[in-house]
């Protein structure tokens, strides 16, 4: 088990836009959803704000937010702790998901323009760089442009927030498989899948590439919750 004392370095606040509070929480959930700070892990206001060089209010305005999201627990007298996975939420956000992006695929090869796909080949050819790097991080953040990049071809303006919010918890277990780079390996040639089936203008493969990706991950967070229950929440 990790130890729930591990110092957590914030990304600095000059890295996001808008107003304190929001920069606050933006410094704080990529934290939490880059595992930074583990499930179960204590949030102590005096240390972000003597981190950030911020006054309390910001902090509190930020927690109240990531609260909402399901992200954190505040108990009181005890503390804001970050929250353990839920794999009831995580099927639901999967299942979720899913729908949005079968939907959008299916639709989207019976549209896509030459200059989408070769948008999607480039992402694809960074991926492939970054994988031969071993940059996992990096890889991540690419693989997350492409399924954007798809959802945004629909035109469907509010797709992405609307997908990226039923994500949210998914998004945050599935920080426990990239390390793996057999994982990483396997997700590039489910994404190449996907990107060839909509090259091909061909709904139906896209479809069946989409949700063999997308089901893998459910069967990997499977399995860690029986090698590390301490990350998951008991109910």
């Amino acid at each position: 088990m990790l130890p729930l004392e591990t110092a957590v370095q914030l990304t600095p606040l000059s890295s996001y836009h808008g107003t304190l509070s929001i920069r606050v929480y933006h410094s704080l959930k990529d934290a939490i959803l880059s595992l930074a700070y583990q499930p179960g892990q204590i949030m102590r206001k005096g240390d972000i704000c003597e981190q950030l060089d911020i006054s309390r209010g910001p902090v509190s305005e930020a927690v109240t937010r990531l609260a909402a999201e399901g992200l954190v627990n505040v108990i009181p007298q005890a503390g804001t702790f970050v929250t353990r996975f839920s794999m009831a939420e995580i099927r639901e956000g999967a299942f979720l998901r899913e729908a949005f992006e079968i939907a959008a695929v299916e639709l989207v090869a019976k549209k896509i323009t030459d200059d989408q796909v070769k948008l999607l080949q480039r992402n694809l050819r960074v991926q492939q760089a970054l994988v031969d790097d071993l940059d996992v991080q990096g890889f991540y953040q690419f693989d997350r442009e492409m399924h954007n990049l798809i959802l945004g071809f629909t035109n469907y303006r509010r797709l992405p927030a609307m997908a990226e919010t039923s994500w949210l918890q998914v998004n945050r277990a599935r920080q426990l498989v990239l390390p793996n780079l057999d994982r990483v390996v396997d997700t590039l040639a489910e994404h190449k899948a996907i990107v060839s089936a909509l090259e091909a203008r061909d709904p139906e493969a896209a479809r069946k590439a989409t949700k063999k990706h997308l089901g893998q991950l459910l069967s990997h967070l499977e399995a860690i919750e029986v090698d590390r229950p301490d990350l998951f929440d008991k109910k």
